[in-house]
């Protein structure tokens, strides 16, 4: 069974704006995270975890997931991680999700147990008690222009810096039916308009956690949702 995060988008940002109290829209933003940065062991292994993903390498990734992965089941363990995420696809979402979540950076997370945990991306572990109750995405890029229509071409209404944003719908296609730029409708403040779709995330995408030890870092959880 492939895990994909696109089929859950609307009904889970539905679920998650009838379930909070109302309240008055704010402005509020969520900026950047990266508390691994400084890490310098932690920079050599997202660079060769990296490496692994761009080649799709299933033995490469599996030599680097913990015995005790947490997965969205709540079965944990590889058995269970290889029958949900099938590394041994092509098409399996861990080659594309896994990249543009270690981009975005981080947290480190402590548990009741165990040791600290890196997680990312920081839109899920970072995201405000006080953010508003409509609040669905965040954007995760700096003068990000919303555009009145799909479109590169059309009237930029205004500019967006990390704010968090009630989402309309996920998934718009471009104007243009020959390009392969996807957009996100937004409401932001009075306007409503369009963002990429590279340019916004929800906190319910995928996420992975990490762990150090004396044998290295192990991936100790690839997650979706709540």
């Amino acid at each position: 069974m492939k895990l994909g995060f696109k089929p859950l988008r609307a009904a889970v940002a539905a679920a998650l704006i009838a379930a909070s109290p109302a309240g008055t829209a704010q402005e509020a933003r969520l900026h950047p995270v990266d508390e691994a940065a400084t890490d310098a062991s932690w920079t050599r292994f997202k660079a060769r975890l990296l490496d692994t993903l761009i080649k799709r390498d299933q033995k490469a990734l599996l030599g680097i997931v913990d015995s005790r992965i947490r997965n969205i089941s709540g079965k944990n363990g590889v058995p269970e991680f290889r029958k949900l995420w099938e590394p041994h696809s092509s098409d399996s979402p861990l080659w594309t999700e896994l990249p543009r979540l270690l981009f975005l950076g981080g947290a480190f997370i402590k548990r009741d147990k165990g040791p600290a945990e890196f997680c990312a991306p920081y839109v899920y572990y970072r995201w405000p008690d006080n953010a508003p109750a409509t609040a669905d995405g965040a954007v995760i890029a700096k003068d990000v222009l919303l555009k009145s229509k799909p479109s590169a071409d059309a009237e930029t209404q205004q500019t967006l810096s990390y704010d968090l944003v009630k989402v309309i719908d996920w998934e718009v296609a471009d104007d243009d039916k020959g390009s392969r730029q996807k957009w996100v409708k937004i409401q932001a403040g009075n306007d409503s308009g369009y963002v990429p779709e590279e340019q916004i995330r929800s906190p319910l995408e995928h996420r992975a956690c990490f762990v150090k030890s004396a044998a290295g870092w192990r991936m100790t959880g690839f997650e979706i949702g709540e």
